[in-house]
């Protein structure tokens, strides 16, 4: 079966295992069925998710321009306490940097690689857990806007990475650190504004991704460098494709990238 499109970020669906799909010109792949398949990858060009000009890649599967001017990738993205839309201050569009931070805030522990902390929108739980390959999170402050998610994760971070080793995390070495204690010895350390949010209650959620065998050590696949390639699919966490080879493709770091997919017996 032959499929051709723009990398996107695979959409995902929590179950046991996760379900992943990947939208290539509106064909739905359900990549979970192609485990023990071969598939070959080819590299044909470029085109930007916001624009579509057929641009070399900047980041995030941005042109270079759009990556400098669109509100989807300014700082406050990356780091959350620099979110002002609270404060009625614009950064790129007040409007959609209203609609997205002044919304509810996970402030979570994960165990990825090692035992994180990171921010997410309510409405992205557990997305972006599964997009992480967090094999355990738990919600330990819900907060009413980006900019406190920011503060709490800020101090949170002197004491737990706020990081995943991403090698780490596609061996499936990740040591399992007990949450619940994490979110208790934290909890002295969290800002005065953000301390009446604090959820002491919450249980961790369990993530079990589709992989039959972990590499040992992971290659990453840059397909503007390698524009062809072929492997048998073994796996997939995160965001990452993991081949029997220790070849992993990590389909965010190759978004704006037009491909062609054939997928073989």
């Amino acid at each position: 079966m032959l499929y051709q499109g723009v990398l996107t970020k695979m959409q995902t669906e929590f179950s046991n295992p996760i379900n992943y799909y990947l939208n290539l010109n509106n064909d739905l792949i359900q990549v979970h069925q192609l485990l023990q398949k071969t598939v070959t990858i080819e590299f044909v060009g470029y085109e930007c998710l916001n624009c579509g000009n057929d641009e070399i890649t900047f980041r995030q599967g941005f042109c270079k321009s759009c990556f400098f001017e669109q509100p989807q990738t300014a700082d406050w993205i990356m780091h959350p306490e620099l979110s002002k839309a609270h404060l009625g201050i614009e950064d790129r569009d007040l409007e959609f940097e209203k609609k997205v931070q002044l919304q509810p805030h996970i402030v979570y522990l994960a165990n990825s690689s090692n035992v994180k902390v990171g921010v997410t929108r309510k409405t992205q739980v557990p997305t972006r857990w599964i997009d992480q390959g967090a094999q355990e999170a738990l919600e330990i402050l819900e907060v009413p806007n980006r900019y406190l998610a920011g503060v709490a994760e800020v101090a949170l971070k002197k004491f737990v990475s706020d990081k995943t080793n991403w090698r780490e995390m596609l061996k499936g070495n990740t040591n399992f650190e007990d949450l619940k204690t994490w979110r208790h010895q934290l909890s002295s350390q969290l800002p005065n504004e953000v301390q009446p949010y604090f959820l002491g209650t919450k249980e961790p959620l369990i993530l079990k991704f589709p992989v039959q065998k972990y590499p040992e050590k992971p290659q990453s696949l840059n397909l503007s460098k390698t524009p062809h390639y072929k492997g048998t699919l073994v796996g997939v966490k995160g965001q990452y494709l993991i081949f029997d080879d220790d070849t992993v493709l990590n389909i965010r770091s190759n978004e704006g990238l037009v491909i062609k997919l054939n997928v073989g017996a």
